[in-house]
């Protein structure tokens, strides 16, 4: 694939390597949460929900903070900056003797971690206003990419014990920090910056520009709704995996994997072209309703072959954010392409607070009471011969603690 500047590529690797990071991790947290906390499944479906908000509540105040220093240092600095920061919290939770440790590594995460908003706020520098929804396609790519990688590579790595993938994750973010030290161009000229202002550097006044230009409330509003709706895959996809269908941890990877091979077929084929042809507006709604049919139809899914036909079919939801986000793009001038897409960051942030604080609490209650296991046995599941009302209930099962929560340092695109 040929790339019209070559800032897109590393800018595209920054969202790769994240992604593989936390996809890795995945699989394997929820044993992590149980031996730590010395809780069942469901209380550590709880504990998971809670981290989740503790990440969304600190990226919820940085992203504005963030984006609004890249439109006053640039946005090579920043990257920098976040990705270094990934390292040393994933390096941090690989060692966390307690759950303390861990909800510190995801508020440290949640702070420094807003790698999505300068990464599409370089893909915004560098690319006409007409191309920009094909563009913000590929950030979609390149997160699906890395959840083919990511949740595979950690479904393996769980063999070697749940704190292995923590440990690659840490790597692969220093890996990633030096790419961009050392090769990165800087996409935002000295001219083209503004100074720091503590006024835009909130949700609220980040969007102020789009205020002013008209029609952003209605499309603010639309993105606020679908991202809650799409929190449920990182809030409980890995829980509902485990005590309703029977899954084991490399189960679980593969089925994400399978969400990010067909998320990046849609991206990298399907959104440019789509957007061509139908234009941003009408794409996002596409996106929008075989979204919500996709949830649904989950929702009834009796076994878990009956899953995979319903992540192809929906992997075309995937046109929802970067038609979004190229209509919203188009409306700010150059000097607030940070501001903006930190104030994005900052909106999926309430979406990652309100999503799992309501999804995991669910979950856990309807665990609680016998949530119904379709298409599992009623002793024993998938999961390498585990006793799965050991696991509901909380107990060890025969091989060590039981599983983890998924928690993901960035918001779906």
């Amino acid at each position: 694939m040929r790339f019209h500047h070559r800032a897109v590529p590393i800018a595209l690797a920054a969202v790769l390597i994240d992604t593989i990071g936390f996809g890795i991790i995945l699989p394997v947290l929820p044993s992590l949460i149980v031996h730590l906390a010395h809780v069942g499944l469901p209380d550590a479906t709880r504990i998971g929900g809670y981290m989740l908000i503790a990440f969304a509540t600190a990226q919820f105040f940085a992203g504005p903070v963030l984006g609004n220093l890249g439109d006053r240092l640039g946005r090579r600095a920043v990257l920098l900056a976040a990705m270094t920061a990934f390292a040393a919290d994933y390096a941090l939770m690989a060692v966390a003797p307690t759950i303390g440790w861990l909800f510190l590594g995801r508020i440290i995460a949640g702070i420094t971690g807003a790698t999505y908003g300068p990464v599409n706020a370089v893909l915004a520098d560098v690319t006409p206003p007409d191309k920009r929804g094909a563009t913000f396609g590929l950030v979609g790519a390149a997160f699906g990419a890395g959840f083919i990688i990511g949740p595979a590579i950690g479904g393996l790595l769980s063999t070697l014990g749940p704190r292995a993938p923590f440990i690659a994750a840490a790597c692969l973010a220093l890996a990633n920090a030096a790419t961009i030290a050392l090769v990165m161009p800087e996409t935002l000229p000295p001219e083209r910056r503004r100074r720091f202002d503590w006024k835009q550097a909130n949700v609220f006044g980040a969007f102020a520009p789009l205020f002013h230009a008209g029609g952003a409330t209605p499309l603010l509003i639309a993105t606020l709704i679908w991202q809650i709706a799409h929190m449920v895959y990182p809030a409980t996809w890995a829980f509902y995996a485990e005590i309703a269908l029977g899954w084991n941890g490399r189960q679980v990877g593969w089925s994400l994997a399978a969400v990010g091979g067909a998320m990046m077929i849609v991206q990298i084929f399907l959104t440019g072209r789509a957007t061509k042809r139908f234009g941003e507006e009408r794409t996002a709604l596409i996106g929008l309703a075989i979204g919500a049919a996709e949830f649904a139809l989950i929702a009834f899914a009796t076994n878990g072959w009956q899953v995979y036909p319903l992540i192809l079919i929906g992997a075309l939801a995937g046109l929802v954010f970067p038609s979004i986000n190229a209509i919203l793009a188009n409306r700010v001038d150059a000097s607030h392409q940070g501001a903006l897409q930190g104030g994005m960051a900052s909106l999926s942030s309430i979406a990652a607070i309100v999503g799992p604080l309501v999804m995991t609490q669910s979950l856990a209650f309807g665990a609680d009471r016998g949530l119904p296991r379709r298409g599992v046995p009623a002793r024993r599941g998938a999961g390498g011969g585990r006793a799965r009302d050991d696991l509901v209930r909380g107990g060890q099962a025969e091989g060590g603690a039981g599983v983890s929560p998924p928690i993901l340092p960035s918001p779906l695109p």
